[in-house]
């Protein structure tokens, strides 16, 4: 079965193309072309992926992925026509589990959107893991703190499973992109330092000050 797409995108021409594009790569795409009717069409549907553009009338991408991050964890690619180096990160900020540059050759958005899907969808492994306060199983894709569910996205879980099943081992930036985001080529550092300070905020009693996910200067993170 064709993984399910929602492709909101609010230029028309690089809508119908991308469209094209990935429909001709194997993926059922519905699309939308503003904010506002990219929200209604996920909520209606069921989606295995977003690739959902920054700059969209209506709604934006952020206000949209916020709005997806309150009720699901669907993994999103965002699609930004911004260099800055604060809008890639808002977006990663807010859940986001990837972005793509405006503009963008249609292989590179395909190699990341199933680089995504492959971390949502990888096969689970046996045995909980206890660390630190926090149950891990990733056989159920939950961690628990106490009676508690932390809901987490799949990058997310992948980081944190990574980084728990080998404490105090120091994980540099370019071994976690390869480990969880499964590239490095096409990677880039700011992933990794978007999803742990979210994955702190989660997980961590003070995220400011954290005693979980510790940082390596100049090298990258550990756990404990």
């Amino acid at each position: 079965m064709n993984e399910q797409v929602l492709l909101v995108e609010d230029d028309a021409s690089i809508r119908e193309v991308t469209t094209l594009g990935l429909e001709q790569s194997g993926f059922a795409v519905t699309s939308a072309g503003d904010g506002r009717e990219g929200l209604i069409q996920f909520r209606q549907g069921r989606f295995d992926l977003v690739v959902l553009d920054v700059m969209l009338p209506s709604l934006d991408g952020f206000e949209v992925l916020r709005e997806i991050r309150k009720d699901s964890q669907a993994p999103v690619v965002m699609l930004t026509a911004r260099s800055d180096l604060h809008d890639v990160v808002v977006g990663l900020e807010l859940g986001a589990d990837d972005y793509v540059t405006k503009p963008f050759e249609l292989p590179e958005l395909v190699a990341r959107m199933k680089a995504v899907l492959r971390r949502s969808t990888a096969e689970p492994e046996a045995g909980v893991i206890a660390a630190d306060g926090l149950e891990i199983d990733p056989a159920a894709f939950t961690v628990r703190r106490g009676s508690e569910e932390i809901a987490l996205t799949a990058t997310e879980f992948r980081l944190l499973l990574e980084l728990a099943r080998r404490p105090k081992q120091v994980f540099t930036r370019e071994l976690l992109l390869e480990l969880v985001w499964n590239y490095d080529y096409l990677g880039d550092s700011r992933l990794v330092d978007a999803a742990v300070q979210r994955l702190r905020g989660k997980i961590e009693d003070d995220p400011k000050e954290p005693t979980l996910i510790r940082t390596v200067r100049g090298v990258g993170y550990k756990f404990g």
